[in-house]
């Protein structure tokens, strides 16, 4: 079964037939300028005539670019059985989407700044749910992480609320977020996460977490971030928690400014912090490793080697995301933008503070990069990416959630350096990949990927399975979805059981 969030990007005002019109007024803007324009220009012309036709007419705050990033939650679901496919949504009911769908109205302003809220909302809970979808101790969790944990039930989709973990002996989550990439350690069964901003908006001050198969807190450790910035996922191994900070910075001065909240500084420095998970372990333990600047986010993997802790992980030269632009006012780069896989080795045994290797894996440029997640925190063989490959040729008007083009799925094996690619054709892009197991007890990477592809062309999207080591061959099945599914951001795959479901 996979499960996946999107952001579904609705205006509150959708519900009433009068405002079609305007929303059609609205796509022909975006159309015709659809053509090639440099970010600044496209930023301008986005600003002047449609975010000024929103603002107007629907009382509505709009952040340029990062209102993709700011819609309301939805989570999709496909369950295999019997030789068919079901297919559900609903809506992640955050109190920010209850508290709009009763005001029939935007209440909420732009991206993470809640000065631009409605005084009627201040200090509720801004969370939108909408990156990740997690299933752990048969609870369906929603995840952004700006916020703590939204709690459904993972067989009717049905939301309970926000969750702070807590247990039996009366520990329960302290700090106010946690994060939409959490890890199961696959020799516990423990659910491992961390939250940053966790005393409050722009706080260097970050929180790690490690919850039972039950949903109870038993470790919690606060520790500080060399700087405070998007810190939006972490690795673990079977020792520590691993977290790479990269300079896409915020501060209240940014927000009182109406700026966004992030902004990429390219003269910072990257770090990589590791905490001990052990009990006992204090903030004072984590290790600062230093090295250049550059932009980093997803993980693949992370694991130990001796006294080494290696960590894989796409790196961009610059900054990959347009909407949070550089903080200088550099122009985005589109070249300089795109990520390779890298491995990144520090030495606990050293008194240095320096990466001992920093090893490009291939020339392959990609992201979302997922594994075997039976495998995490351990060595491991296989990973799988989305691939960024611009000799291909493309004849559509559309990208992808990160804002550069996924055309092709590529399968890396780390033990024999090879790889293969698919490509998604030149109308289409693909979304996130998820490996399913063929069995619990399966060999590594012996299974199934599961991903979504957008056919921008048509206006459709087809869920696409792939044998997971021999993708190159193409999709074995092919489910056509009855709907247009918008560009989603991360899902995870779950069996029936531990949904509840009948499998």
């Amino acid at each position: 079964m996979r499960l996946a969030t999107w952001n579904a990007g609705r205006g509150q005002f959708a519900k009433k037939a009068r405002w079609i019109e305007h929303l059609q007024a609205d796509i022909a803007v975006i159309q015709e300028i659809a053509r090639p324009l440099s970010h600044d220009a496209l930023r301008d012309r986005l600003v002047r005539e449609l975010a000024t036709r929103w603002l107007r007419k629907h009382r509505a705050v709009v952040a340029v670019g990062a209102a993709l990033l700011y819609g309301d939650g939805m989570i999709t679901r496909f369950h295999f059985h019997d030789g068919q496919c079901d297919f559900r949504q609903r809506w992640a009911k955050t109190d920010k989407w209850k508290l709009e769908n009763e005001a029939g109205k935007a209440l909420f302003g732009a991206y993470r700044n809640p000065l631009t809220d409605d005084d009627s909302v201040k200090g509720r809970y801004r969370s939108t749910a909408n990156t990740n979808a997690w299933i752990h101790g048969g609870k369906l969790y929603a995840l952004k992480e700006d916020s703590p944990a939204l709690v459904m039930d993972a067989a009717s989709m049905d939301t309970d609320g926000f969750t702070d973990f807590a247990s039996k002996a009366g520990l329960k989550m302290t700090g106010q977020t946690f994060t939409a990439h959490p890890k199961i350690d696959p020799k516990t069964g423990n659910m491992i996460g961390f939250g940053y901003a966790s005393s409050g908006l722009c706080s260097d001050d970050c929180t790690f977490y490690e919850i039972t198969p039950e949903g109870e807190l038993v470790h919690e450790i606060w520790f500080k971030a060399p700087y405070y910035c998007m810190m939006h996922d972490f690795g673990i191994t079977e020792d520590y928690a691993v977290f790479n900070v990269m300079p896409s910075i915020g501060s209240w001065e940014r927000l009182e400014k109406g700026l966004p909240h992030f902004g990429f500084d390219t003269s910072m420095p990257v770090y990589l912090g590791v905490l001990p998970r052990h009990k006992g372990a204090t903030g004072d333990d984590i290790r600062w490793f230093k090295t250049g600047n550059s932009f980093n986010s997803h993980v693949m993997n992370a694991f130990q080697e001796g006294t080494k802790v290696h960590f894989d992980i796409p790196v961009a030269k610059n900054n990959m995301f347009p909407f949070f632009p550089d903080v200088n006012g550099a122009p985005f780069n589109g070249m300089e933008a795109m990520s390779y896989l890298t491995r990144w080795t520090v030495d606990m045994a050293s008194n240095s503070d320096a990466f001992e290797s920093e090893v490009q894996l291939t020339q392959t440029a990609g992201e979302f990069p997922r594994i075997d997640d039976r495998f995490t925190g351990l060595p491991y063989r296989y990973g799988w990416m989305l691939e960024m490959d611009m000799k291909r040729p493309v004849e559509l008007k559309g990208g992808s959630a990160g804002g550069l083009l996924m055309n092709c799925l590529c399968l890396i094996d780390h033990q024999t350096k090879t790889e293969q690619h698919w490509w998604c054709g030149p109308v289409s892009s693909l979304q996130e990949p998820c490996f399913i197991p063929r069995s619990k007890d399966a060999p590594e990477g012996d299974g199934w990927i599961v991903q979504v592809c957008n056919r921008l062309e048509e206006h459709r999207s087809d869920l696409l399975l792939f044998d997971a080591l021999q993708i190159e061959k193409g999709p074995i099945a092919t489910i056509q979805v009855p709907i247009r599914l918008r560009f989603g951001l991360h899902g995870n795959f779950a069996s029936a059981e531990q949904i509840g479901l009948a499998a």
